[in-house]
């Protein structure tokens, strides 16, 4: 019996498959494995896991250089880390059992309309106390408040027959064990353990898409990294393609890259957190990213978060810097960070660009 597996380059080599090209917007390409190569393949991921540890010795001494303790230490630069996620990932999700399809609505779809909708900044997981930021935030209330940002959106958008469900980053509010950013490691505002916080993720992303679904006849989901979470984006993003592997209905970008791109018609649709790239100079780094699908296009938008208070038409696209629906973590809020709190559902036409969107404000969730 025979399974199918994703393998890049290199595995299929050490397999003895002649190598294919990777299939479009994937850095592997699918081959028919054997209970022997199934076996080998996990000897190679595990003996890749085991190289990429970096060993050596700690000393503590005294100020008369005697040694007091000596110990062994492990590390990983940043990029072996990722590699690391990345075989560990691979290996997991080779027991994922791919979601059952959903019936494809019957009601008729114009087909010349997207729907977008617009999320960032969302840090679930935040805790938020209302004395302190003026509002209340923490793992239960932000489910609650996705919920009812889609049933919203989906209720008062046009009757289209395509969605992008656009994750801008920043999802989640922290990335690992530790309750800290990833980058500089400043102590964060957390309301649960991890575990529970990636449950709670994977529950309510798996409820939204079924509720798209129930609406549209295609659903494009992007999970975009941010600086809070660049290493669950990695993660959500492959979860997700392969729990709808067999939904032909729902496209996960798995675009490694914190650059993003979707075209419809004469349409294209850019997207970045906003975390790696000035505001005013991101349309240069859209365009030359995405040459080919910005070329033939009539009409170009760029989204982003991270700030979320500037709106800017340069000669190249639309940029726009989207609000949140998150309350202020304490930091935030004793920074004076005071932007509104809304998300967008914006509507594309295949011939004449933005043609609607629909402002949800928070106090219309609560």
């Amino acid at each position: 019996m025979k399974v199918t597996k994703w393998l890049n380059e290199e595995e299929a080599m050490l397999l003895g498959f002649e190598p294919k090209n990777p299939e479009k917007n994937r850095t592997k390409a699918r081959y028919q494995l054997n209970e022997s190569d199934i076996e080998k393949l996990s000897e190679i991921k595990i003996k890749s896991l085991k190289e990429l540890t970096i060993t050596g010795k700690s000393t503590l001494r005294d100020k008369d250089g005697k040694v007091v303790i000596e110990w062994t230490k492990t590390s990983k630069s940043q990029e072996d880390t990722l590699k690391a996620l990345r075989i560990a990932i691979d290996t997991l999700k080779e027991d994922i059992i791919p979601v059952e399809k959903v019936k494809k609505p019957k009601k008729f779809k114009n087909g010349n309309l997207l729907n977008q909708y617009t999320l960032t900044d969302y840090h679930l997981g935040m805790m938020s106390w209302a004395e302190e930021t003026g509002s209340d935030w923490d793992l239960k209330i932000a489910e609650d408040i996705l919920v009812k940002f889609f049933e919203t959106g989906i209720a008062t958008s046009p009757n289209a027959n395509e969605c992008v469900f656009a994750q801008i980053g920043d999802f989640l509010h922290w990335d690992g064990l530790d309750a800290v950013t990833p980058a500089s490691k400043h102590v964060l505002d957390a309301d649960t353990r991890f575990t529970k916080l990636v449950r709670v993720a994977i529950r309510v992303i798996r409820r939204v898409i079924n509720m798209l679904l129930n609406k549209y006849q295609t659903v494009n989901v992007l999970m975009a990294e941010g600086n809070h979470d660049p290493a669950s984006s990695v993660w959500l993003r492959e979860l997700l393609y392969s729990l709808y592997e067999e939904e032909p209905r729902v496209k996960v970008d798995t675009n490694p890259d914190p650059y993003y791109c979707l075209v419809f018609g004469k349409v294209v649709l850019f997207y970045h957190h906003g975390h790696k790239k000035n505001f005013k100079m991101l349309d240069n780094v859209f365009v030359g990213k995405f040459k080919k699908e910005f070329g033939s296009s009539e009409f170009a938008y760029g989204h982003t978060g991270h700030l979320h208070h500037d709106k800017i038409e340069s000669n190249l696209m639309v940029l726009e810097q989207h609000r949140t629906l998150a309350s202020k973590d304490a930091y935030a809020s004793r920074g004076g960070y005071l932007s509104g709190r809304d998300s967008k559902v914006i509507t594309y036409h295949k011939e004449y660009g933005e043609v609607g969107r629909n402002t949800i404000n928070i106090d219309m969730l609560k």
